[in-house]
């Protein structure tokens, strides 16, 4: 599949994080506008971007229990959802800071019912699915990751929010959903578990 390198997110925004924290809301509904390669480039960032290095170890911009990284993230582009991406699945590399192709064309109807109809998700431009490989951390932690895992994808979804807020984006997480119609529509291997859905767009 093709592989789109993402533009590099813009560090010096006119929003502060104070700013940002006191206008966070979950938004539930979007404006008709596409989102942009930057808008995306931005939102997964935030959620799981390389900021630096230490001892050799790529760090990402939300902190993960020793440095274990469960989380990959999948990005669901509806038709005409984005400028400058094509509709389709696509899975994020923090690394290259990039996105594969996985499928070329939406799974939003199935996302959406997977989610019991939420039009949070129908309506939105894009959908970030955030999926866990929990032995990743289980590994390290036997008895706490677990906790761990979800308070990673927490420490992800607020994040989110935080530079949507910032750039005039609306976002809203999404915990109810079936995993396993998750899993399915997003053809999912089999150690990685769907978590939270994190659907943005423009404000109306």
């Amino acid at each position: 599949m093709s592989s789109i390198t993402l533009p590099e997110p813009e560090l010096d925004g006119t929003v502060s994080v104070d700013r940002a924290i006191a206008r966070r809301a979950s938004r539930r509904s979007f404006g008709a506008a596409p989102v942009s390669r930057e808008d995306a480039s931005r939102v997964l960032w935030a959620a799981q971007g390389v900021t630096h290095t230490r001892d050799g170890i790529e760090m990402r911009a939300a902190p993960s229990a020793g440095a274990t990284y469960p989380l990959t993230l999948f990005l669901d582009v509806g038709p005409d959802g984005a400028k400058a991406l094509p509709p389709g699945v696509f899975r994020y590399d923090p690394p290259s800071h990039s996105l594969e192709r996985i499928r070329d064309t939406s799974v939003r109807s199935a996302l959406t019912s997977a989610a019991g109809g939420q039009a949070v998700v129908r309506d939105a431009p894009a959908v970030l699915v955030v999926t866990a490989d929990f032995e990743r951390t289980r590994r390290e932690y036997p008895d706490h990751g677990t906790r761990y895992v979800y308070m990673e994808a927490g420490h992800v979804a607020e994040n989110v929010q935080l530079v949507c807020e910032a750039h005039d984006l609306c976002t809203c997480p999404v915990g109810a959903f079936s995993d396993e119609s998750v899993k399915r529509t997003l053809d999912l291997p089999a150690e990685l578990d769907p978590v939270y859905l994190l659907p943005f767009g423009h404000r109306r």
